[in-house]
């Protein structure tokens, strides 16, 4: 293993990836390193996002110590589509309508977890996950290529509201943390809308990119 891998000592490689047209070498090149247990910094539909594979428990306990979050975070798996959202939560029918409509876009939804979703990944009490579909040709791609939701959360740092949105100023101050960061175009600073439907009806939890009426009681 080269040195310094998954220790956080390393600094981390810069990937610059075209927004529209990702390279297919540079994307099995983020997805060699994720499985390879690295954590990413990449841009999504809403912001910077810390990535990693689901059963990287290295990387997840790296996230929390990251943003200064304890072990009762919603952490969010982004998925490439409806159907592998589906395998991860449980939908009802007003929900599965709802969320369909709504999805691909920058909301991530609360649900009661599947099987699928190993158990340190959900809420300790409430058996519930985080799960979103981003509109983001970067983040289509390279889960196309890795063919398996990624284990997520928005890059906000202690004390900051907003998430971070340009990745060389990420590269310098995260350098030592996390193992490769993503450039792919322009970002915008505003993370996803956040709709808690775990207890059957959608409650909007955060505002954020995502316009929350669709969620909000009429």
């Amino acid at each position: 293993r080269p040195q310094g891998r998954g220790s956080g000592v390393a600094m981390a490689r810069y990937l610059d990836v075209h927004p529209d047209n990702p390279q297919p070498r540079l994307l099995q090149q983020i997805v060699d390193a994720l499985r390879d247990d690295q954590l990413i910094a990449y841009p999504t539909d809403s912001g910077y996002a810390l990535g990693c594979q689901l059963g990287n428990r290295d990387a997840r306990d790296r996230i929390l110590r990251i943003r200064g979050l304890d072990d009762k975070h919603h952490f969010t798996l982004v998925c490439k589509d409806f159907a592998q959202l589906g395998q991860l939560a449980k939908l009802d029918n007003s929900a599965f309508r709802a969320i369909k409509a709504a999805t691909p876009g920058p909301y991530t939804f609360i649900l009661p977890a599947t099987q699928e979703v190993p158990r340190r990944l959900m809420h300790p009490k409430k058996r519930t996950v985080g799960v979103r579909i981003p509109d983001h040709v970067f983040v289509q791609s390279l889960l196309d290529v890795l063919g398996e939701p990624l284990l997520t959360t928005t890059l906000i740092l202690p004390g900051e509201a907003e998430p971070r949105s340009l990745g060389w100023e990420i590269k310098e101050e995260l350098d030592h943390q996390v193992d490769l960061v993503v450039e792919a175009g322009e970002t915008l600073a505003e993370p996803t809308t956040v709709v808690d439907w775990s207890e059957g009806y959608p409650e909007v939890v955060r505002v954020g990119a995502g316009d929350p009426s669709r969620f909000e009681a009429a």
